[in-house]
């Protein structure tokens, strides 16, 4: 059975940030993601709901970081074994997860605690906590500005840190609600999906200003970037479709049927395609990116929430929230080839790639 949708439960008007205890007593339709034993992800558990909607990527993969929401955690799967080698210790509900491979670093966003975790992917230990703002669900990594893009829901902001000086330089003003980030270096963009406002915000990643919004479906997840062919994909979650919007005139161009309850999305540009999480049918979707039409129907876990794809190794990951494990899919057979159990709650998941040193 399936967790209630986030857009479901009620939302709080008050923006200003309230205490630990105040924030996670209005959090609790999360409790039982933190407080709870590994048996009631599998459960039917009326009123519960997942956190967020993951913001990944694709590349060559050594590890695969995820983020264990109810483990307040980070499990390191090796690529190669496709086990769990490492356990990271990081904030309360941790959520996203992005990787800034030239500086050797990850960045989880901890919902509940109002901080990122930087981790030191070569060391793979905890080297610093970054304050930012309420309720920070996503994050999104620029390393060619050295910048980490941090959407903060009930701020309705988006932190711009720093990665060389893991400090933040900005703040800026989105939509309401916001949930998912992904990043166009080439392009010098973010793009921001506003869950309550339906509409995804376009950052100049130069400038910091909000040069366009974009409406999309209703109840907007997750965002990805295939910059090759100039398109970024919006997962609507009530309506059922992905957004396709064109990155150089920031106009839909496209809504594609996508599943049960779509929920994040990721690119696989060598192949033309995107994988849709659909979090409320156990299955990712393929969409072939060329004709706009899902090809594949690819049954996974119970309420898939992120997606990252490793071309170079032909898989893509998907993390299942119900489950407590990742669904590892042939991308050429389009099927599941292996499950991966983690920790709690898994959601966001990145690649850490290959040519990351570690241990010096």
């Amino acid at each position: 059975m399936y967790a209630t949708p986030p857009h479901e439960c009620a939302r709080v008007s008050e923006k200003a940030r309230p205490n630990p205890e105040a924030k996670r007593a209005r959090h609790g339709r999360y409790a039982w993601i933190i407080a709870g034993t590994a048996a009631l992800l599998t459960a039917v558990l009326p009123g519960a709901t997942l956190p967020a909607a993951a913001t990944t990527q694709h590349g060559s993969a050594d590890r695969i970081y995820v983020a264990d929401s109810g483990s307040d955690s980070v499990s390191v799967i090796s690529a190669e074994t496709e086990k769990v080698v490492k356990t990271i210790a990081v904030g309360d509900l941790p959520t996203g997860v992005a990787v800034d491979p030239p500086r050797s670093r990850a960045y989880v966003t901890n919902l509940l605690a109002d901080t990122v975790s930087v981790i030191n992917t070569r060391t793979e230990e905890v080297i610093t906590t970054i304050t930012v703002g309420d309720e920070p669900r996503n994050v999104a990594v620029d390393s060619t500005r050295a910048r980490a893009y941090v959407v903060n829901e009930n701020s309705d902001s988006v932190s711009v840190i720093n990665t060389n000086t893991n400090t933040v330089v900005a703040t800026i003003t989105v939509g309401d609600e916001p949930w998912g980030v992904a990043v166009d270096p080439g392009r010098a963009r973010a793009y921001v999906s506003n869950e309550t406002s339906q509409s995804v915000s376009v950052i100049n990643t130069d400038t910091n200003a909000v040069i366009a919004t974009v409406p999309v479906g209703v109840n907007p997840r997750g965002l990805a970037v295939d910059p090759s062919r100039a398109r970024v994909d919006v997962t609507n979650f009530t309506d059922d479709t992905v957004s396709v919007i064109n990155a150089n005139t920031n106009v839909v161009t496209a809504t594609v049927p996508a599943g049960n309850g779509p929920f994040a999305v990721e690119e696989e540009p060598s192949r033309a395609r995107a994988y849709v999480a659909d979090n409320n049918q156990s299955a990712v979707s393929v969409i072939d990116t060329t004709s706009n039409e899902v090809v594949a129907l690819i049954h996974v876990g119970n309420d898939p929430s992120g997606v990252a794809v490793d071309e170079s190794r032909d898989r893509a990951y998907v993390t299942n929230f119900g489950d407590g494990n990742v669904s590892v899919i042939n991308t050429k057979k389009e099927r599941v080839v292996a499950t991966i159990r983690v920790g709690g709650g898994p959601i966001g998941i990145a690649l850490v790639e290959r040519d990351s040193k570690r241990n010096r």
